[in-house]
């Protein structure tokens, strides 16, 4: 009698632990991945997931402000992944914060942009003029470069820091001059006639290299899988949207609450992306020598840890 109810015991536990590893294994596949992203025409990539996400996968979108509050929820873990400025990523990165950039998300999504009013057609006639520039942003980084090739510093101009969603308002209200912008800021100001463009600056070195996908330390080191399976799903609504304007319009209208003019007006300037290939690497490291020259950071950030492209390469790979 002893023995069968051990034996049945046994079995029971057996069966329980088998359970409990199948509920287990259950919660991993439905998950819920968070990810977030700036309230940007370039960072629209995110709102295409769940198009591509496998079964019981569900993908959240947590919109953002700027690329610095962005980069802090990556580094906390209160998102899993997070598409923003290269700036914010490097800044963490030099900071020893466990930002790892895994992809690439979009080349371009810039511009120096004027009022009409003003006259301002070139980079030069800024001179003393009210110019908006986000603090911390790769625009930041940009204007700061192209400024010095034009033998001028950040001085020269009177800097307003506003955030990228206010620029265009501000300009159309003629509290600035002009402004260093984020899509789709730069096509409303051209789709309401108050602004004119005076340069997409991707002249200087950095070329038209933006926003990158980064994610935390601990998620790459814990779930290695869950980074390969959102690459796949990044990969496929990076060329899903690039391929499909007419998607890309509708999905942009609907997340930012913009007019389809100026949302036409800045698709043009929007090259949404997932690679990160030599050219990459090499303008992340100037990049991030521009942020030390100029005193943004201290320290260069490892690029030996902090970009690591195995991920796409393997991706690129099959």
């Amino acid at each position: 009698m002893h023995h069968t109810s051990r034996r049945q015991f046994i079995r029971l536990a057996a069966t329980a632990a088998a359970l409990t590893t199948t509920s287990i294994k259950a919660f991993a596949a439905d998950r819920t991945i968070k990810i977030g992203t700036l309230k940007l025409i370039h960072g629209i990539t995110p709102y295409f997931y769940e198009k591509f996400a496998p079964a019981g996968v569900k993908i959240e979108v947590i919109p953002f402000e700027t690329p610095t509050d962005g980069k802090n929820a990556v580094a906390t873990g209160t998102v899993d992944f997070g598409i923003f400025g290269l700036a914010a990523a490097t800044l963490g990165g030099a900071n020893g914060e466990p930002v790892v950039v895994i992809a690439a998300a979009c080349n371009r999504g810039m511009a120096v942009v004027a009022s009409k009013a003003s006259g301002i057609t070139t980079i030069k006639e800024l001179k003393g003029k009210k110019v908006a520039i986000l603090p911390g942003s790769t625009q930041e980084v940009v204007i700061l470069d192209r400024l010095a090739a034009e033998g001028m510093t950040v001085k020269d101009v009177e800097a307003i820091r506003l955030s990228f969603s206010d620029m265009a308002p501000a300009l159309a209200r003629g509290d600035i001059d002009a402004y260093v912008g984020a899509e789709p800021g730069p096509g409303i100001s051209l789709a309401n006639g108050v602004g004119v463009i005076v340069e997409y600056p991707y002249s200087t070195p950095t070329g038209s290299l933006n926003m990158v996908l980064a994610t935390g330390r601990a998620q790459i080191e814990k779930d290695p899988e869950l980074v390969k399976t959102l690459l796949k799903i990044h990969r496929q609504a990076t060329e899903y949207a690039m391929k499909d304007l007419e998607a890309f319009v509708a999905v942009a209208m609907q997340k930012l609450g913009q007019q389809k003019p100026s949302i036409e007006q800045a698709a043009p300037n929007v090259e949404l992306t997932w690679k990160i290939d030599d050219q990459f690497l090499k303008q992340a490291n100037y990049y991030g020598s521009q942020m030390l020259a100029k005193k943004q950071i201290r320290q260069l950030p490892d690029y030996k840890t902090f970009i690591d492209p195995s991920f796409v390469q393997a991706l690129a790979a099959t």
